[in-house]
């Protein structure tokens, strides 16, 4: 158990410090509203009734919601646990293809754990959360609708409504009663890597569409179809300013006054506790220095009191251990504070063993633990848990036809068209003829792991294939169902290569995958260095053909090279599994008649300078490239001007500290791994094997400072400096003229290539051969190579979210020994391969 002293002096310092901080902040300000659902005598009856029956242990367990990984069925049962998860990135059984019938039978267990009283236990159901945030998008085979940031230019608060109602069906069908949805975030800095969870920079839409969303999720509160067997519950996050920290930073420190959060952030929530949500997630960020999860302010006297709602707060992942004298598996700070169900992942025990020494102890008050207790059974009674039985037993269980059925496919088919917004539309360009000739260019066209982005199947939606996604379509796909209906010719060629020259090309281009920090940008800057997509469509429009972009992202982002060298200019967003959409917009039908015109309205402005990183209606200045608001009709003639390409944002460059890459270990979040073209290790202890390639421990100066690689020439295999989850923005390190430095010792010669790469996507790119260099230096012997980063941003690889800062390979039988690999800022000059300016 933790220092259950220490724990209580340095509890009741922060108490005392976060009162004065907040000395200041004016309750008044806030709007008084009262509970959306009247108070039920009865029920308060009842729940008092389950409270008095209850031991100490079993009240706090029902305050623990555990990670799915890190549980079992009989866990539940021994400590009464009141709720499972499972996170972005893991799955039932560790099978990304579990069915949903393995899902129903898992969640009976639970169920049945959580019933059982034979060891004294009471019968609580267990509640299990997911993140079905853009639909059940933890479910291959699921229907995809758009993130957010599409739903916002949509503006469409009845489509808001049945996406809601179509989510909890394919929810349902799994034996799953909760949401971790909507996330009601303002996104205020576009480099937050979270900003396209946010429908709209402006709470206007927020707050319209987050009634629409959980009435179509949850039901309509008073009314008999509330929380019945064809919804679920849902859960308004992250409570609050999360969209609003200083620049852009995810988890940061939202700055703002008490008004400005109340108008920009608070806005949302209060249709949401009128619409009668069930549970509101504390967020990860801080306010003013202090961590929502450890706000009484915020928690209690705002949320629970002031505007009155009688749900339970629900906290993020391990977010109580971020509070000052926290950890995982303790924080009475933060139960004091009103959190009241704690999502502690892994430590689940010993925070259930500390909360009840905490509690006899004084530290935290019974009453405090009565009061979550009682919020979680009162969410858990309204939502019918307690008479629905069995999961397997519900109205929608087991029914696999819902999932990605037809119904719901329709309804993100409209999302998709309706949430596209048209940029720029050059001499009327579009709506295309079905019957011409039609080149579809970027490796964004037939990639639906690009075009549904993170949370969707793992956490950063990275790594998905085509097949992980039955029946739903890429963009590629639906422009040819669209041109070959007609009669006319789609090629697909992602390098824009042709034989045939066609008579327009559409590139579909954007961001790759990513999630939360992940995804935080220091510039909104498009590929502001290798510029590998407006080069393609520039090598189209030099050979005279008209292009049209489809630009996917997450947010808006400074392309004025890509606009400029567009014909015309769609703002894609992140479409989800429906990319057929694209096509009905883009094209005429066969008779030449528009079917679907453009409707998507910016809700987010756009800017006109890679400086505008902070770009929202009613700013002052305002001077965006296209306002909050704008999008073209196929009724405007509107031709766009060539647009200004200097970059005009500078941000902190290290000026004389290298990024280390690898010390013996590589460094930060870094791994390594050995890759061929049938297979990747991710190798977690000093030495490691794969076909063709070995990697053992090697010494330079102490013990284990260095890697010693060995090829046998079988095949070709690279050793990997890389990670399958995290990525960061090094593109500072190309401003300050660095280079890419290792110190390499030769024991054996390379018999062909030695090729130095970086990460690109799921490719390497930017492959130099440092054989010709190494093949000077003499045997056993240590030697620097350096390699100025210009030339792998010249190749393609994208710095602003490195995958794998280094990568070495070959084909041929070579031994070398490598040490020392960093980022040498201002090396470029002193380079063995140089690339000029």
């Amino acid at each position: 158990m933790k220092n259950i002293y220490s724990s209580f002096v340095l509890g009741s310092f922060l108490s005392i410090s976060c009162s004065a901080a907040f000395a200041k902040n004016d309750i008044t300000l806030w709007p008084k509203q009262k509970p959306a659902i009247e108070k039920n005598a009865a029920l308060e009856a009842d729940i008092t009734r389950l409270i008095n029956k209850m031991s100490l242990e079993q009240k706090v367990g029902q305050m623990v919601q555990a990670e799915i990984t890190w549980v079992t069925p009989q866990d539940v049962k021994k400590y009464h646990l009141g709720s499972v998860l499972n996170g972005g990135g893991t799955f039932l059984h560790n099978d990304r293809n579990a069915s949903v019938s393995d899902w129903v039978s898992f969640m009976d267990e639970l169920y049945l754990a959580s019933m059982d009283t034979s060891a004294g236990g009471v019968a609580i159901p267990v509640t299990y959360g997911i993140d079905a945030v853009h639909g059940n998008n933890k479910f291959i085979g699921a229907t995809l609708y758009p993130h957010n940031i599409g739903l916002g230019a949509a503006h469409n608060p009845a489509l808001i409504y049945k996406i809601g109602e179509a989510t909890a069906k394919e929810v349902l069908l799994a034996g799953i009663d909760w949401t971790f949805a909507p996330t009601l975030a303002v996104a205020r800095d576009d480099r937050w890597g979270r900003t396209y969870e946010s429908y709209s920079e402006d709470s206007e839409i927020v707050a319209l569409y987050s009634k629409e969303m959980i009435e179509g999720l949850q039901g309509q509160v008073n009314t008999s179809n509330f929380l019945d067997d064809d919804h679920i519950y849902s859960t308004a996050k992250h409570w609050v300013g999360d969209g609003g920290t200083y620049q852009g930073i995810d988890q940061g420190d939202n700055r703002e006054t008490e008004k400005d959060l109340i108008k920009n952030h608070a806005a949302a929530y209060f249709p949401a506790i009128k619409a009668g949500v069930q549970s509101i997630m504390a967020s990860h960020n801080m306010w003013n220095g202090l961590r929502l999860h450890g706000s009484k302010y915020l928690l209690t006297d705002v949320l629970k009191t002031r505007l009155g709602f009688d749900g339970f707060i629900v906290g993020d992942w391990n977010s109580h251990s971020k509070i000052p004298g926290c950890t995982n598996d303790s924080c009475p700070q933060a139960v004091n504070a009103g959190l009241d169900m704690f999502m502690v992942v892994e430590d689940w025990k010993a925070f259930i063993g500390n909360t009840i020494e905490q509690v006899e102890n004084g530290i935290i008050p019974i009453e405090r633990i009565d009061d979550a207790v009682r919020r979680i059974l009162r969410v858990k009674i309204r939502s019918g848990l307690f008479n629905k039985g069995l999961p397997s037993k519900r109205k929608y269980a087991n029914q696999k036809q819902l999932l990605g059925a037809p119904e719901h496919k329709a309804i993100a088919r409209q999302a998709v068209r309706e949430s596209l917004v048209l940029l720029k539309n050059n001499n009327n360009l579009l709506p295309l003829s079905p019957d011409s000739k039609v080149l579809v260019a970027g490796d964004g066209a037939d990639n639906m792991s690009k075009q549904t982005g993170g949370w969707t199947i793992n956490w950063t939606g990275e790594g998905n294939v085509k097949s992980d996604f039955p029946g739903g379509t890429s963009i590629f796909d639906g422009i040819e169902q669209a041109v070959n209906k007609a009669g006319g010719k789609a090629v697909l060629s992602p390098d824009g290569s042709f034989d045939e020259k066609p008579d327009v090309a559409i590139v579909v281009f954007g961001e790759n995958p990513y999630a939360e920090w992940i995804g935080d940008l220091k510039s909104i800057a498009y590929q502001a260095h290798s510029h590998r997509d407006a080069k393609l469509i520039e090598s189209l429009k030099s050979k005279g053909i008209k292009v049209v972009s489809v630009f996917l992202s997450g947010r808006p982002l400074w392309v004025n090279r890509e606009i400029n060298a567009s014909d015309s200019f769609v703002a894609a967003w992140l479409p989800g599994s429906e990319g057929v959409g694209v096509a009905d917009v883009l094209f005429t039908n066969k008779k030449g008649n528009i079917e679907y015109d453009f409707k998507g309205k910016l809700s987010f402005s756009w800017p006109k300078y890679a400086s505008q990183v902070v770009l929202n209606r009613f700013d002052k200045p305002y001077d965006p490239l296209f306002a909050y608001g704008f999008g073209l009709t196929y009724k405007d003639n509107v031709n766009l001007g060539k647009l200004n390409t200097h970059n005009d944002f500078v941000f902190e460059v290290p000026t004389n500290t290298p990024y280390v890459i690898m010390q013996g270990r590589a460094k930060g979040d870094w791994n390594y791994q050995l890759q061929t073209e049938q297979e990747t290790k991710d190798i977690q202890t000093p030495v490691g094997k794969i076909q063709g390639l070995s990697m053992i421990e090697a010494d330079k100066e102490i013990q284990g400072d260095a890697k010693e690689f060995t090829w046998t020439g079988s095949n070709r295999a690279s050793a990997l400096i890389s990670s399958t989850w995290y990525r960061e923005d090094l593109s500072q390190y190309l401003i300050n003229k660095s280079a890419l430095t290792f110190d390499v010792r030769v024991e054996a010669y390379p018999e062909k290539t030695l090729n130095v790469q970086m990460g690109c996507g799921k490719s390497k790119c930017g492959s130099f051969d440092i054989a010709p260099i190494i093949k000077e230096f003499k045997l056993s012997t240590w030697h620097k190579v350096s390699i100025d980063l210009l030339c792998f941003a010249n190749k393609g690889v994208e710095f602003e979210r490195s995958s794998a800062p280094f990568v070495l390979s070959s084909e041929g039988a070579a031994k070398v020994r490598v040490a020392n690999v960093q980022f040498e800022p201002k090396a470029k000059e002193t380079a063995n391969i140089k690339c000029g300016e």
